[in-house]
């Protein structure tokens, strides 16, 4: 497949972040959600050699990932900002509970009757290391690799956890309330996350993903 043109440059540098995010203006606020977007996707995938998501996220620390997060959160699930939001908070979930997402992805490749677990690219038996492995492979992919084939892979990984946080949900509802509303609802997020990534997958090989 040919490589994707090079994303439009942005037009507004990141040191300017504190006075457009300060100002209120939503047109403001989304066009730098997207400039910034794009301008991270492509540092990454211009660069040469190993430790191309550290060098991104170095980048981004510097540059205050914070504030550029939030706008993220704001943008279009199908959206450039809005995939990259999912991709990191997909990641982000998987590292800081490495053993219940673990639980809950083994919990749904039981019931998966899809080729999910085999798009993700899971290792199996698949434990808190070997998630956290996936899920940096996932995130590694994206800026290294075919950018749509990390989110199908992405969308893969949401699909079984929203199965396995549904089966979760209903193995404790008579014994855990509170479990199972939270169950309930990661279930919904994921499978919200798994449908919304697959679009951006596809949008980004029509090249309408922006």
């Amino acid at each position: 497949m040919p490589q994707r043109p090079h994303h439009r440059p942005m037009r507004l540098p990141l040191h300017d972040l504190e006075q457009i995010v300060g100002a209120h203006d939503p047109f403001s606020a989304s066009r730098l959600a997207h400039d910034t977007a794009a301008a991270l996707l492509h540092r990454a995938r211009s660069s040469e050699g190993e430790g191309t998501v550290e060098r991104v996220l170095a980048y981004t620390r510097e540059h205050g990932i914070d504030d550029v997060a939030e706008l993220w959160a704001q943008s279009s699930p199908h959206s450039l900002p809005g995939a990259l939001w999912r991709l990191y908070l997909v990641h982000g979930a998987a590292q800081h509970d490495a053993e219940r997402s673990s639980y809950v992805f083994r919990r749904g490749a039981e019931v998966d009757r899809t080729i999910s677990r085999a798009v993700a690219g899971a290792e199996t038996p698949t434990g808190p290391d070997e998630i956290v492995r996936l899920t940096d492979d996932i995130l590694r992919g994206a800026f290294h690799g075919d950018f749509a084939l990390a989110l199908d892979r992405a969308a893969a990984f949401c699909t079984i956890m929203s199965q396995g946080a549904a089966s979760l949900a209903e193995s404790v509802e008579n014994v855990d309330e509170e479990e199972a509303r939270r169950s309930t609802t990661q279930s919904a997020r994921y499978l919200g996350f798994a449908r919304d990534l697959r679009s951006c997958a596809g949008m980004w090989r029509d090249d309408a993903l922006v």
